[in-house]
């Protein structure tokens, strides 16, 4: 499945959101009942997929992994001129997600900027650190390991976003924190956003809200997905 779509990349469509309600549903999230049902349905899907993902064995999933891999550096070789004077915001894989280390350090080599997100304040935009192969990590929220705080802050030009889940409209059911969204809103420019997941994660709708910010490109191990936008 390969889908392109050239609208505003801050749209959100309701996807076929009539599962929830066929006669009926609310993009813009004024009818709290229904999005107290949205919420509900997506914290038993987070639940699902993380399961199905953690349920993949090892090697398995380390073979997603590579597939994903070449399926990003083949897009950021032909689009972005292999991502040369670009600051590309990866992140530490937890929870089952790819595993993309290998390629962030063959892109460092490669001389491309990377940076990690990390959340230093509460219900606040993510801050994204400079990272390197060298890089002596620390704990941060929820221990998952982040660049230390004298790590340079740095603008993404391009982020990539593990999914928990992912649309056709290029929408993305996360961790439920609202950080990811959060700092796209904030982002000016905007950087190219990369939703990276597995290809079973696909539902037919995430039932986006207000506050859901479409990616530019899905990709999975199958290729490219959705693309919304040219860089």
């Amino acid at each position: 499945m390969g889908i392109t779509d050239t609208g505003s990349r801050f749209a959100s469509p309701p996807c076929l959101a009539g599962e929830i309600a066929p006669d009926y549903f609310d993009p813009m999230a004024v009818d709290p009942e229904q999005a107290r049902d949205v919420a509900r349905w997506r914290a038993s899907e987070r639940t699902r997929l993380r399961a199905e993902r953690q349920a993949l064995s090892v090697r398995g999933r380390a073979a997603v992994g590579r597939a994903l891999a070449e399926h990003l550096r083949e897009l950021l070789f032909t689009r972005f001129d292999r991502a040369q004077g670009r600051v590309v915001s990866a992140y530490w894989p937890i929870k089952g997600e790819p595993d993309l280390r290998p390629l962030m350090a063959d892109l460092h080599a490669a001389g491309v900027t990377l940076a990690l997100p990390l959340v230093e304040h509460r219900a606040a935009p993510l801050v994204f650190r400079r990272w390197t192969p060298d890089t002596i990590m620390v704990l941060g929220s929820w221990n998952i390991p982040v660049p230390p705080p004298e790590a340079d802050a740095l603008t993404p030009d391009i982020t990539l976003a593990p999914l928990v889940g992912w649309d056709s409209q290029g929408c993305r059911l996360g961790y439920g924190g609202g950080y990811f969204d959060r700092t796209l809103a904030a982002l000016t420019p905007r950087p190219f956003t990369i939703g990276i997941g597995f290809h079973s994660a696909y539902l037919t709708t995430i039932f986006p809200q207000p506050h859901d910010i479409p990616l530019d490109v899905i990709l999975t191990q199958e290729g490219v997905q959705v693309s919304r936008q040219t860089p």
